[in-house]
């Protein structure tokens, strides 16, 4: 299971994943400093760090390395999902909480993903009696 990545970790990968190509310490130090003040050697540190830790791969090219992730974001963020609720004492409380906290752009992202996962569901999961309008208290 990843932990989840520091600050800093966060926006290296943030670059690795959105180029999605092999890249260099170069071109993510020049991409960063647009943002903040940072060393070479730190971000060097950092992309040693995530390969050292398995999100990257590096490839020597000459005297430097390229680094490319290992798995896309979409995969960890599942992973950091998938460990933060085998933790709950209560899993199915713990989603019902999760549920409610979605935007409605985000239970529609999560009914086309059940769908895609089980093809057997039907095309319009039911609503909940509070957002049905079932009639009480008029």
């Amino acid at each position: 299971m990843p932990r989840p990545l520091g600050e800093l970790e966060d926006a290296v990968m943030t670059r690795v994943w959105k180029w999605n190509r092999p890249v260099t310490v170069r071109e993510v130090l020049e991409d960063l400093q647009q943002e903040r003040s940072i060393a070479y050697t730190t971000v060097m540190t950092v992309l040693d760090n995530l390969h050292q830790k398995g999100w990257v791969r590096r490839e020597a090219e000459g005297r430097a390395y390229r680094y490319e992730a290992v798995s896309t974001r979409a995969a960890y963020s599942a992973a950091l999902m998938n460990e933060a609720w085998a933790q709950s004492d209560n899993p199915a409380a713990a989603l019902v909480a999760f549920f409610g906290m979605m935007s409605p752009g985000q239970r529609e992202a999560l009914r086309d993903a059940m769908r895609i996962v089980s093809p057997e569901l039907p095309a319009e999961v039911p609503s909940a009696p509070e957002e049905a309008g079932d009639g009480a208290g008029r």
